[in-house]
């Protein structure tokens, strides 16, 4: 991903809640740029523009401040919990020619061998790679992996230009056997058969100290004699 998505801010001096909710009503996003050593510029952001750009993950954005351009990556993006709303965002600067570590999503294509389960341990894997040529995704093809099969980050074909910071040793892919009807419903039966025959528990013995049963005569005082 080269191209990075021009969008115009706006330089704003209102803070807190309530600012943010202005900008928002005016159906754009309040945000803050930082980094390189600059002081944070806080702008508005063109809202409907801005959540196109955000819905690709690792974005590169061109932020046109007072005719001024300067390249981004949102760091931190503050959504909404109900509705389709971006409520903040927080844009890191970058230039051409640096190198950004982030997350890229691991895509799965191809289909394994018959009779098997194929699990994606890690969903993205961390790199390193120009902020101007951040991958979209990393594939990974699992056409006709037979059971037993595990792909580790290290043995990941990365794309060009980029460079693994997770773990190699980490798990990304596991091919196991699929367990059949047949098995799943012994196994089902098994259970059910244990817990059927649990035999009722045995009667508790008579607490210990208990009062004589009904009938029985207390134990006699001690006599006492007179002098």
């Amino acid at each position: 991903m080269s191209d990075a998505t021009k969008l115009v801010a706006e330089k704003r001096t209102d803070f807190g809640k309530g600012a943010a909710r202005k900008i928002r009503r005016a159906g754009n996003i309040p945000a803050v740029m930082y980094g390189h050593g600059t002081a944070p510029v806080h702008i508005s952001l063109p809202g409907h523009d801005t959540f196109q750009a955000l819905k690709h993950t690792n974005a590169l954005l061109t932020i046109v401040v007072d005719g001024k351009e300067q390249l981004a990556l949102a760091k931190d993006v503050q959504r909404d919990p109900i509705k389709p709303v971006i409520e903040h965002v927080d844009l890191v600067v970058v230039r051409k020619g640096e190198k950004v570590t982030v997350d890229v999503s691991v895509h799965l294509e191809g289909t394994a061998a018959p009779e098997t389960v194929v699990t994606l341990d890690h969903n993205t894997l961390q790199l390193e790679a120009l902020a101007t040529n951040i991958p979209d995704s990393i594939v990974v093809s699992v056409e006709g992996l037979e059971a037993g099969t595990q792909i580790l980050a290290g043995a990941v074909e990365l794309p060009e230009g980029s460079t693994l910071v997770t773990d190699p040793e980490a798990l990304v892919v596991n091919v196991t056997q699929a367990i059949s009807e047949e098995a799943l419903e012994a196994e089902l039966a098994e259970a059910e058969a244990e817990v059927g025959v649990e035999a009722p528990a045995a009667e508790a013995a008579a607490p210990e100290g208990e009062a004589a049963s009904e009938g029985e005569s207390a134990e006699p005082a001690a006599e006492t004699t007179e002098s």
